[in-house]
């Protein structure tokens, strides 16, 4: 299965269309559209991206291994990861006053508060 056909189904599995897709790793949905049909190689770093918000590795979506399922580190890295690359949240992410680092620790100790209060 080629990349594109593993990033459908993966979208599929979530009940996602296209669009929401391409709004959740920020890309233009006719880019989302043209990788999924294999007419358009994937960026690295979107190909990052796509992992993240998938849940899966990038070693799964580029057909390296037929398990898609992360390790928990890995699956809390590639949620944390979804959450910061939200374009609804790059407006808080780049009014933090700290360096980038201190801005990265605060806002990762935000989402595991997010997250506990949702695991109740």
């Amino acid at each position: 299965m080629n990349i594109g056909k593993r990033i459908i189904s993966l979208r599929e599995n979530k009940g996602w269309t296209q669009r929401e897709l391409a709004n959740r790793v920020s890309l233009n949905v006719s880019v989302m559209n043209r990788i999924e049909l294999n007419e358009r190689p994937v960026k690295d770093s979107e190909l990052i991206n796509l992992a993240n918000v998938l849940g899966v590795s990038t070693d799964y979506l580029l057909g390296r291994t037929d398990t898609p399922a992360l390790t928990h580190d890995e699956q809390d890295e590639a949620e944390f990861q979804a959450f910061a690359n939200n374009p609804e949240l790059n407006v808080f992410y780049k009014e933090l006053p700290e360096s980038e680092e201190e801005a990265v620790k605060r806002l990762r100790d935000f989402w595991e508060i997010i997250k506990h209060d949702y695991k109740k």
